[in-house]
């Protein structure tokens, strides 16, 4: 039972899977940062390019 724990203490396999996550985590956080600061702009731009096509017409 002890060769148990301490084989299971040395394992590094689970802390590779918990970096991937923690690296997924902060991709994705730093995705919804991105949206979250530049969709106010765009749907500005959009409004704007709207109006202007409404009168050219």
């Amino acid at each position: 039972m002890l060769n148990f724990i301490q084989n299971f203490r040395r394992d590094e396999d689970g802390a590779v899977t918990v970096d991937w996550v923690v690296l997924t985590a902060a991709l994705v956080g730093l995705g919804v940062a991105v949206l979250a600061t530049i969709s106010g702009g765009v749907g500005d731009l959009s409004g704007d390019i709207a109006t202007t096509l409404s009168d050219q017409m």
